[in-house]
Formats: structure tokens, C-alpha cells, sequence
């Protein structure tokens, strides 16, 4: 099984770039994207149902905002799309999909870099959103919770590490809430339990030459259940191509959906 996920900072503008191309030859069996920037009737076929996959989508109210969807080759049995908080809910946040025993989750968390108020709305989510987490984790499925977390958690997780410890992303708040996730709720960073290596990153600022300096940010997750974290067997960031300023993350699971 291959999944995927990958901030798309607009998925018409990452389809202009050949995102839907090369997503044809990666033979993913699921696909968790974020940051639609759109609603269903701004999109196209290609978009909307691309060649051999199912797409589920929850988009923000407002337009050209936010979004997440989940792309997948065997239909879910179940697609849920609001976690009942309207805060959270009205900004196309989550996207869950059920499969017998497996479960997954497309998650786009909020950025506070835009200023105090967004800092504020991101402690919102974060305080509301690990009481779900708590619950996923004991309800007996394995999950897999993809998406762009926008928290580097640790020091070997972003190249200037020192210079951000007070801006938004990496925070001893957002750490301290990263580390407890897998701490108290032994969920697994996959990545991290296949790649221990530094400079791994999945987001670059569009500032100072930041891709071609390789100074970046790892925001982007898959985290799991530590049953099917045991099957995840590799693990790659695809930098061979931009089709936005966050990278894909792939991780295959010796897993059959």
C-alpha cells in the first residue's frame, strides 16, 4: 500500500504543474492532499476524478481557502467530513475515510505565522482537535493521519532551528502538544521510524532561495498507529519536481487495503 500526501497550495495551480501527471505514475492506492484553495464547482474532471480514483473533498467556506481531500483507488465505506466544531469545520480542515480496519485522516492545521489572531485560532485547534485524537487512538482501528501539521517537532526537523524557536511552527507549546500525541497517545511519525536523517524537509519558503538552499521545514506527516507504523517499509520525499512549495511525502506499508 502507498500513500501520499502533500500540501498543494492550490490544486489548480499544482494540476497546471503536472501534479495529476505524475501522480498517475506513482500508483498510490491513496492520496490525502491539502490547501484546495477551492470549491467543487471551481474544479475539473481531472481534479475532481482523476483516472482510477475515487475523490472526496471538504472544502472551506471561504473561497479560494484552505481545504483538504482524500484521492483513493477502493472506494471508503465511510467518508466523514466534520469533526462538529463550526470554527474548524467551516475552514475544510478534516477528511476521514474508512476502511474496514483501517481509517484515514487528510489534515490541514492551521498556520499561525499570519499573526496573533491565527496563533490563537491554532491553540484552538490544537486543544480541541487531541480529545479526537485520544479517541481515534482507542477506538481499534488502525489509523494513518496524513497531512501538513504546520509543526516542525524537533530541532532536527527544520534547518534554522534556533532563530524560529519563537515563531509559529516550532513553538515549545506546538512541540510540547506534538510530543504528547506521540508520547500519551503512542501515535508514530512513520517517517521518523524509517529515516532518522537531517535535512528531510517537505516545506520551503518561497523567501531567500530557501528551496535552492535546501532550508526548509518538515510539517508534513504521516502519523500512525503503531501496528501499521511496523509495516511501513519506505519512505521518500519527491523533490525531482515542484507542484508546490511543500513537497510529496510517500511512505509504502507491507499492507494490503
Amino acid at each position: 500500500m502507498r500513500i501520499i500526501t502533500l500540501n498543494l497550495n492550490g490544486v489548480r495551480s499544482a494540476s497546471k504543474k503536472g501534479l495529476f501527471l505524475w501522480l498517475q505514475k506513482q500508483r498510490a492506492d491513496i492520496i490525502c492532499v491539502q490547501e484546495l484553495k477551492a470549491h467543487i464547482n471551481d474544479l475539473n474532471n481531472e481534479i475532481l476524478s482523476p483516472d482510477g480514483y475515487h475523490g472526496y473533498f471538504h472544502c472551506a467556506k471561504r473561497k479560494g481557502y484552505s481545504g483538504v481531500g482524500i484521492y483513493c483507488k477502493r472506494k471508503p465505506n465511510k467518508i466523514i467530513k466534520d469533526i462538529g466544531i463550526s470554527k474548524i469545520d467551516n475552514e475544510g480542515r478534516y477528511l476521514y475515510a474508512d476502511f474496514n480496519n483501517l481509517s484515514i485522516i487528510s489534515v490541514y492545521f492551521p498556520s499561525g505565522s499570519s499573526g496573533e489572531h491565527r496563533q490563537k485560532e491554532k491553540f484552538f485547534f490544537l486543544k480541541k482537535f487531541f480529545p479526537l485524537l485520544k479517541k481515534l487512538a482507542k477506538n481499534g482501528k488502525e489509523i494513518i493521519i496524513c497531512g501538513d501539521w504546520n509543526i516542525a517537532h524537533k530541532e532536527i526537523d527544520l534547518r534554522n532551528w534556533r532563530s524560529n524557536q519563537k515563531n509559529s511552527g516550532f513553538l515549545p507549546e506546538e512541540r510540547a502538544w506534538m510530543t504528547k500525541v506521540i508520547n500519551k497517545l503512542k501515535f508514530v511519525d512513520v517517517f521518523r521510524k524509517i529515516n532518522q536523517d537531517p535535512d528531510q524537509y517537505t516545506f520551503w519558503s518561497n523567501r531567500g532561495k530557501a528551496w535552492d538552499k535546501n532550508v526548509g521545514w518538515r510539517i508534513d506527516y504521516q502519523i500512525s498507529t503503531a501496528s501499521i507504523a511496523s509495516k511501513a517499509t519506505k519512505s521518500s520525499i519527491y523533490k525531482s519536481e515542484r507542484f508546490s512549495d511543500h513537497a510529496p511525502l510517500i511512505i509504502d506499508y507491507d499492507y494490503k487495503l
